[in-house]
């Protein structure tokens, strides 16, 4: 066992001996291997080092390039830029030369407009005076001979219009809503005539004033209003509409429908019509006289198939109802109506609601022309009667008989608020009656008659049947009597048919007597009612050819200095 523990020692030995012999030889190697491994990497450097300083290189030399280009390019650009600045330069003076040059043109222009202003202005101006110069002496004329005045006013185009009463082609329905009317100016009406394989031909109608279809209520009473000053002077006065049916008779004469009923009390005044307006007007210039010095009657009337109804009679119960009456030539002759209803009014309130009341009487029958088309005349008559006291009333009181019968009217038939509540004494005025047993009273009369005329029907367009074809035939024979009568004075006949009907018995006063009349022309304007347009203009222009003589006036009695 020893031997065998020191041979085995031996052999520890031997290997501890080659054990460090290799380990000897592994860090050799191990150190050549750090070294290949360094030499490897510095070669790799080297490498890339000089790839790097070749691409250097490359971008250098491609940089100066670029640069030498791009500095090339710069100077050419420069130069470009100067020319183009010097070119820019002229252009600018020579635009700004151009601008001065124009700023004086310019100048001068304006000095010649200004001056062209100011004489258009002058001469604006002097046709206005010169227009209305020769305005007021043709009124002159017109009072002079008595003639008529005639205003036509155009209405614009409605929905309706574009409804044709029968079947008719696209082409021709086309047709029927172009408008052929128009208002050349204030003075003349325009009408295109065309037929179908015919030129069309313009025809020229002229009246005392044309309304386009933009103008206002306003502007139709600014030329009416003028007349009911005359009213209060002593002249009798009436307003007639006259057309066909649909071209806004009654919107001229009342104003607009609500539902088929007027509002007189409507907020926009401005839509008021002639009939509201005048009797605001008339008791506005009555309260600038003295009080007590007039009082006012009022009376509605309707002619509906030629018979004559009084729209403001009542029953026994008090509630208003429409009866017929009868017209009459007095023995001073006059026309009358016996029995008719006149009641007193104090203001244009009382008046209204008494019109309104009658025109709900009022016969209408809807039509293909129109959903509310009156089928009668309307006639309200206010009746101013001026009172004056004195016992020297001059010789200029009309003759003898007329003061003895005008003394029996006053102390007879002086009239009386119909209604209790509104006795004369709560007005503020001294009873009639009353002054009457002192002073001697003499009273004048004046009327304003507004008449709303029926319209004419084309019964082929209107599409009426049964009752309401009657209705049309007694109102266009009844507007046909009306244009007889006017011909027949304007052509001075010994016999003016006035008896052919009754619409013209109950006017024959205003139409042929001392009032002055005025008649407003309403048309359509669409090519569908040419045919009545035209009517209407023909019957204005025989109107306005009437003469009948200066309008007489009632001279109002002087009263004497004593009193």
């Amino acid at each position: 066992k020893e031997e065998r523990i020191v041979v085995l020692e031996t052999e520890n030995a031997a290997l501890h001996l080659k054990l460090a012999e290799y380990q000897g030889l592994a860090g050799r190697s191990t150190n050549e291997v750090l070294q290949l491994y360094a030499a490897r990497g510095g070669q790799q450097k080297l490498q890339r080092s000089s790839l790097v300083t070749q691409l250097h290189r490359a971008i250098k030399k491609r940089l100066k390039q670029d640069l030498k280009s791009l500095h090339s390019f710069a100077l050419e650009l420069s130069k470009e830029f100067r020319r183009q600045s010097k070119t820019c330069l002229y252009q600018v003076l020579a635009a700004v030369q151009g601008v001065q040059l124009q700023n004086e043109a310019m100048q001068m222009f304006q000095i010649k407009a200004f001056d062209l202003e100011q004489s258009l202005q002058e001469v604006t101006e002097r046709y206005e005076k010169e227009k209305q110069k020769r305005r007021a002496l043709h009124n002159s004329l017109v009072e002079l001979r008595g003639n008529i005045r005639v205003h036509c006013r155009i209405r614009p185009l409605l929905p309706f219009d574009d409804a044709a009463g029968h079947l008719i082609s696209q082409d021709r329905q086309r047709n029927f809503s172009e408008k052929v009317a128009y208002a050349a100016d204030d003075e003349t009406v325009l009408v295109k005539c065309s037929r179908p394989g015919h030129a069309s031909i313009n025809k020229t109608f002229q009246f005392e004033r044309v309304y386009n279809d933009s103008e206002s209520q306003d502007a139709v009473f600014a030329d009416v209003a003028p007349l009911l000053t005359s009213l209060l002077d002593g002249y009798n006065v009436c307003i007639m509409a006259y057309g066909q049916t649909g071209s806004g008779k009654t919107y001229t004469m009342l104003g607009p429908q609500v539902e088929g009923n007027f509002a007189f009390t409507t907020e926009d005044e401005s839509e008021l019509g002639i009939i509201p307006r005048a009797t605001q007007e008339v008791f506005r210039l009555i309260s600038e006289k003295p009080p007590g010095s007039y009082w006012v009657e009022v009376s509605v009337v309707e002619v509906y198939n030629n018979e004559i109804f009084d729209l403001l009679a009542k029953d026994s119960y008090g509630k208003v109802f429409s009866i017929k009456r009868d017209v009459v030539t007095t023995r001073e002759g006059k026309r009358d109506v016996p029995l008719l209803t006149h009641e007193t009014v104090e203001n244009a309130s009382e008046f209204l609601h008494l019109v309104k009341k009658g025109l709900q009487l009022r016969v209408r029958h809807p039509t293909l022309v129109h959903a509310h088309s009156s089928r009668s005349h309307l006639v309200v008559t206010l009746t101013i009667t001026t009172i004056v006291f004195g016992d020297n009333f001059g010789t200029s009181w009309e003759d003898e008989q007329a003061s003895q019968r005008l003394n029996k009217e006053v102390s007879c038939t002086f009239p009386q608020k119909t209604r209790d509540s509104k006795s004369a004494s709560s007005s503020g005025t001294s009873s009639p009656v009353q002054v009457e047993a002192t002073e001697k009273i003499k009273q004048v009369k004046t009327r304003l008659q507004l008449v709303d005329l029926a319209g004419s029907e084309c019964v082929g367009m209107s599409g009426v049947t049964g009752a309401a074809l009657r209705e049309t035939s007694f109102i266009n024979r009844s507007l046909s009597a009306l244009a007889d009568v006017l011909g027949a004075i304007a052509e001075q006949r010994s016999h003016v048919p006035y008896r052919n009907s009754k619409l013209t018995h109950l006017l024959q006063d205003s139409v042929g007597g001392d009032a002055k009349l005025l008649v407003m022309l309403c048309i359509s304007p669409g090519q569908k009612y040419l045919t009545e347009s035209m009517q209407s203009l023909g019957f204005g222009t025989r109107a306005r050819q009437v003469q009948r003589g200066q309008a007489k006036k009632k001279n109002f009695p002087m009263p004497s200095k004593a009193k």
